[in-house]
């Protein structure tokens, strides 16, 4: 009964948003594109601004930094213990209707809650909450996002979050290297003002995607501690194995997850750049650039990102 009722509410809340964004787009409907956007993405804002303040626990990252992959890792560690129904996701409080213990968790990208709040050069709205900021290396993040852009975003987000027209001819090494969206610029924008407010938060933890990878029960018992969840090793050993790349893979593939629902489902399954769990390899980018096209993006980093997160040595 429980299970259903959380479901139950956790499509209404999808329903309520998909309903109010055509209602924006029905009052709107003749004003100009700019304005347009710039709306939706208040009513964005307003949204993740409501189930911010309602959240115990806030997962934040930019995107294509291991987000789904910590997701699953977690909601497998929840469901192993407190043996609740295999192939949910943790989605803000659908786990703690089933179980009041598990707090209500908040998985953001946070760049809308700021066309709400108006907090563009500041993070006030986290200061009292617990967070957790997921970080990955701006350059794998910028070469996931230019294949996020040209075979997974749907045309109203390629819009809204300022990509390149998906019909424009962009060379990766120009996407990486712009100052529009998913390029390497916004990411290390993004990390440095996190890297300046991060101390004012109340209880914050910085993970690297790239410690994740390298120690992953050691930094899975980490964030456990950070946000007061007890958990055995059996337990942690059973998320980790159940988030493992091979069966991440296996799962959108065969779409065996209430996940391939819309986060992980590839676009086109002859073609391995549209899967969202697409290759997960570390300082990857380099894989696809030339010696001097490397060498003018470690620079930029090398320029641009607060050394503080450690990614210029790599």
């Amino acid at each position: 009964m429980k299970l259903a009722l959380s479901s139950l509410s956790h499509a209404a809340r999808i329903g309520r948003k998909k309903i109010s964004r055509r209602l924006l787009h029905l009052r709107m409907r003749g004003r100009p594109q700019s304005e347009i956007l710039q709306a939706e993405r208040r009513l964005r804002g307003v949204e993740q601004y409501r189930t911010l303040r309602k959240s115990d626990v806030v997962f934040v990252s930019f995107g294509k930094s291991g987000r789904t992959w910590l997701r699953v890792m977690i909601s497998q560690l929840f469901r192993v213990k407190y043996d609740l129904p295999d192939n949910l996701i943790l989605s803000y409080d659908n786990f703690h209707a089933l179980n009041s213990a598990i707090p209500k968790t908040f998985f953001t990208h946070d760049n809308y809650i700021k066309d709400y709040t108006g907090d563009f050069d500041s993070k006030r709205p986290f200061y009292d909450k617990t967070v957790v900021l997921l970080v990955r290396d701006p350059r794998d993040v910028a070469v996931s996002q230019f294949f996020q852009w040209k075979h997974r975003l749907k045309p109203g987000k390629v819009a809204i979050n300022n990509y390149p027209p998906r019909d424009q001819d962009v060379a990766l090494f120009d996407f990486v290297m712009s100052e529009g969206g998913g390029g390497m610029a916004e990411v290390t924008r993004y990390m440095n003002l996190w890297a300046r407010e991060m101390h004012k938060v109340e209880k914050f933890l910085l993970v690297r995607y790239e410690d994740l990878r390298a120690r992953p029960q050691e930094e899975l018992r980490r964030m456990l501690d950070f946000i007061g969840v007890q958990a055995t090793d059996a337990q942690v050993e059973a998320a980790v194995e159940f988030s493992s790349f091979d069966n991440m893979k296996k799962m959108e593939s065969g779409a065996q997850s209430l996940l391939a629902g819309g986060r992980m489902k590839p676009r086109d399954k002859d073609n391995p750049d549209s899967y969202k769990v697409r290759r997960a390899k570390v300082g990857g980018y380099r894989d696809y650039f030339s010696d001097e096209e490397v060498a003018a993006i470690d620079a930029r980093l090398a320029q641009t990102l607060d050394p503080m997160y450690g990614y210029q040595d790599r």
